[in-house]
């Protein structure tokens, strides 16, 4: 029987850097020191105005394609993770599909997930791989929340970057991709949106008034909004219950996981995370300071990142956790000998 692993990885992050220096600039409120001790971010790469997510998704699986030195006619499927796709209508995935010369037999398709995405999108690969409907799955991750933030916005503003990451999920004999857990909870769904775009509220043609906050903040309801201290509350409640989860159905203990990555949301919510689950700091992966949080990109640009650090049989126990709500996690048991970086 087929199992699914993960073959090879690469990422694109835009050139435009937007660092601390900038917004302490524009905050005067704010210094370098206070926006770096409140998130852990020192910079963020944002999409350039010429610049669109499918550029990003097709920078991405071209690089990886030079990597593992696959033939386009190889890949199966095209899964893309966005918040930010180039049109309601069509499906970004098949925009990058024709941008990368692939197969027309090739399968395509979005899903809109946030911080989650990267695990579900593993999982969607392993059942298209182990039920026999492909045998290559290219994943892809590629977020421009930027183009949602009010400049105004500094609580939100100093926390995303933008970004693309490309995986492939090859058919193998050992099981790589195991101990799936998921978990929904849609009451919180007002608490990390965009108000405005959808067909609940079409974009007007008309000016957006901007409010200001109690802390400042300037937004519209065509930006992103974000409840920070329940977003916080919501991650401290599910994900500790998840971990126990996933390791009570991969029959692990936290000493038999070689590496933990998860969404890199920021500093303090991840070391709040490390202290309550009592995770060592060696084995505890970070990303952030240099990137931001990239949404469904922060889990495979920073598996991609820490590649050289793991061999055959390293278990890594990655969870994705934010908008929707939505939450996952899983254990990639690393195959050095496949992997082609």
């Amino acid at each position: 029987m087929s199992k699914a692993y993960i073959k090879s990885m690469a990422s694109y992050l835009p050139e435009n850097v937007l660092d601390n220096q900038t917004l302490a600039n524009q905050y005067p409120q704010w210094s370098v020191e206070k926006i770096a001790e409140k998130t852990g971010i020192s910079s963020r790469h944002i999409i350039a105005d010429n610049e669109n997510v499918s550029d990003m998704a097709v920078y991405s699986a071209e690089r990886l394609l030079r990597n593992c030195n696959l033939e386009r006619s190889e890949i199966d499927y095209i899964l893309l993770c966005t918040q930010s796709p180039d049109y309601l209508l069509p499906t970004t995935a098949c925009i990058v599909q024709d941008r990368l010369r692939l197969p027309t037999s090739c399968g395509a398709l979005d899903f809109n997930l946030g911080c989650s995405g990267y695990v579900y999108g593993l999982s969607l690969a392993k059942g298209l791989i182990e039920s026999q409907q492909a045998k290559n799955v290219l994943l892809i991750t590629s977020e421009a929340y930027s183009r949602y933030i009010n400049h105004g916005d500094k609580s939100v503003r100093s926390l995303f970057g933008d970004g693309a990451t490309s995986t492939l999920v090859s058919s193998g004999e050992e099981e790589a991709l195991s101990s799936f857990i998921f978990g929904t909870d849609g009451s919180g769904s007002n608490n990390l949106i965009v108000p405005h775009g959808g067909s609940c509220n079409p974009v007007s043609n008309g000016s957006y008034t901007e409010r200001e906050d109690k802390d400042g903040n300037i937004r519209s309801d065509k930006d992103l909004y974000m409840n920070g201290p329940q977003v916080l509350v919501f991650t401290l409640r599910v994900v500790p219950s998840m971990m126990k989860d996933i390791l009570s159905k991969a029959d692990l203990s936290i000493k038999d996981v070689d590496f933990f990555v998860f969404h890199q949301a920021n500093k303090f919510l991840l070391n709040r995370l490390r202290d309550l689950l009592e995770i060592p700091e060696e084995k505890f992966l970070t990303s952030y300071e240099d990137y931001g949080n990239t949404v469904s990109s922060t889990i495979p640009l920073g598996l991609e990142l820490d590649t050289h650090r793991f061999k055959s049989g390293d278990r890594i126990l990655v969870m994705g956790f934010g908008v929707g709500y939505s939450w996952g996690g899983c254990v990639i048991t690393w195959s050095s000998r496949y992997f082609k970086g």
